[in-house]
């Protein structure tokens, strides 16, 4: 059994849909980062670094992992799934993994916090995370319009990297023309696991379409608290 400390974010969503994919059991434990519960002494014991997602597993003397990428190379590694056993077809998906891991992530990061949270509108910080963001879009679709996954089979890479551009909207970067990641986009909704996943702790749709004005207000009130802190 896992015992799973998350939030709606994609970094949350990544481990959760990681582990629904893969069938496992766990028990969700949400955390409120408003109030700062990844900042007590208990998280930072199993996360130093105080951010979601965190896991302990309980068949493996209460072993704590942290870091999202981390995290599901330690889950495909215990259960041999969703990565391959060679080198070669290992080394792939890591380094689609790594390309979420140091680009997609903190860009998209970035970019979330500059067009979205900050109340200053810095229109050079906004362009220049939002170019490069569409950059790295670019860059998966070069790979994506002559491979169906981004490793040689469907793999955790796919599941990280798709958990934070997803919600390209939210970033208001387009998409625009890259039809290698939009088929990729559509199929990776469908594969097990992805749905139920996002719903670990709290479905948040927003995040995704960007459509609805309320909701995405109080979002970013919330958000706003945090990263200010």
């Amino acid at each position: 059994m896992i015992d799973l400390y998350t939030a709606s974010t994609p970094n949350g969503h990544k481990v959760s849909c990681t582990l629904e994919a893969m069938k496992i059991p766990y028990e969700t434990h949400a955390i409120d980062l408003i109030n700062g519960d990844q900042k007590t002494p208990a998280f930072l014991a199993m996360n130093p670094n105080g951010r979601i997602p965190a896991i302990i597993d309980r068949d493996n003397d209460n072993f704590a992992v942290f870091e999202t990428g981390a995290i599901m190379m330690y889950l495909a590694e215990k259960t041999g799934q969703l990565m391959p056993s060679d080198a070669k077809g290992r080394s792939r998906v890591i380094q689609w993994l790594m390309f979420q891991m140091a680009g997609i992530g903190p860009m998209m990061g970035q970019a979330n916090v500059f067009y979205r949270y900050f109340p200053e509108k810095i229109q050079p910080a906004i362009d220049r995370y939002q170019h490069e963001c569409r950059r790295l879009f670019e860059v998966l679709d070069g790979h994506l319009l002559n491979n169906e996954w981004l490793a040689d089979d469907y793999s955790i890479a796919d599941i990280a990297n798709w958990c934070w551009v997803r919600t390209y909207k939210w970033s208001g970067v387009s998409i625009e023309g890259l039809d290698g990641l939009q088929r990729w986009l559509d199929i990776m909704i469908d594969q097990p696991g992805m749905r139920e996943g996002l719903s670990v702790p709290e479905r948040l749709d927003n995040l995704s379409t960007a459509d609805n004005e309320a909701e995405s207000e109080a979002f970013i009130k919330k958000a706003r608290e945090i990263v200010q802190r």
